[in-house]
């Protein structure tokens, strides 16, 4: 993968945080994602997750001098992929209600850990690729 692709995708996955949590909370006018998971996602959590975006964003042109910091996405990563497989097993049926209650929030939960999954692996990629350098 070229150079100009990876920092591409350190680009979109922090415009997927940032942007993702804005647009499927309404800009927080919206709890529904919050009340779904008052843990993972309270209010505090959703912000946290714009401030991993802005992080990934700004490694976007020095993933190639930080290879442990790339570790630590992919760590990050993996938490919400995992912390996204036990909700769905826990709330499997609150799902279609989540839908019903709010489209974006049924969406968003829907959505949030298989798109995780997909930024853990160019993570995973990106940490091993720079192994070898």
């Amino acid at each position: 993968m070229k150079d100009s692709l990876i920092k591409k995708g350190f680009i979109l996955s922090g415009i997927v945080n940032i942007l993702g949590i804005l647009v499927f909370t309404k800009f927080f006018t919206s709890t529904a994602i919050s009340e779904a998971d008052t843990n993972v996602m309270s209010p505090f959590g959703l912000y946290m997750i714009m401030v991993w975006g802005l992080a990934f964003i700004a490694m976007a042109n020095y993933y190639h001098k930080a290879k442990w910091m790339i570790a630590v996405f992919c760590i990050e990563k993996i938490s919400y992929v995992i912390c996204w497989g036990i909700w769905m097993l826990d709330n499997d049926n609150d799902l279609a209600e989540l839908f019903d209650k709010d489209p974006f929030a049924g969406t968003f939960y829907a959505l949030y850990g298989p798109n995780d999954l997909i930024f853990f692996i160019f993570f995973c990629y990106v940490f091993i690729r720079n192994k070898n350098q």
